[in-house]
């Protein structure tokens, strides 16, 4: 098996467990934390794994990418761009996109694509050092 396969295997399953923890938040969690902020934080990571599925080699920029697509959904929110297409009412597209700008949202899109940089950084130096053609 070639190394992006297993990077694409990896990120697939990633993908998977997060999409159901997502689902699974979604459904039961009716707090004031996990559901508004840990949510928040594991959709750009989740975001970011399906990316990777697609693109296995190590986007360096990729966590920034995400951080701004998030940015920008959540700047769609704010001037409420649903409501101004005519869209408000497709239920499906608001549950995506969202319906309320949160300065709170877009700190837990920060953290959640910071910590998949961290991950990424410790995975590749990780993956230089055990590199025997680093000589």
């Amino acid at each position: 098996m070639t190394a992006d396969r297993k990077k694409r295997l990896f990120y697939a399953g990633a993908a998977l467990v997060l999409f159901a923890a997502e689902v699974c938040i979604a459904l039961a969690a009716h707090d004031g934390f996990v559901r508004p902020y840990l949510g928040d934080a594991l959709a750009v990571i989740l975001l970011h794994c399906a990316v990777r599925i697609l693109w296995p080699e190590n986007p360096r920029r990729l966590p920034l990418y995400v951080f701004l697509l998030a940015c920008a959904i959540e700047a769609a929110q704010a001037i409420h761009l649903l409501r101004f297409l005519g869209l408000e009412g497709v239920g499906w597209l608001t549950f995506l996109l969202g319906s309320s700008f949160s300065w709170g949202d877009v700190l837990c899109y920060f953290a959640g694509c910071a910590f998949v940089a961290a991950g990424e950084c410790v995975y590749a130096v990780r993956r230089a050092r055990n590199d025997p053609r680093q000589g």
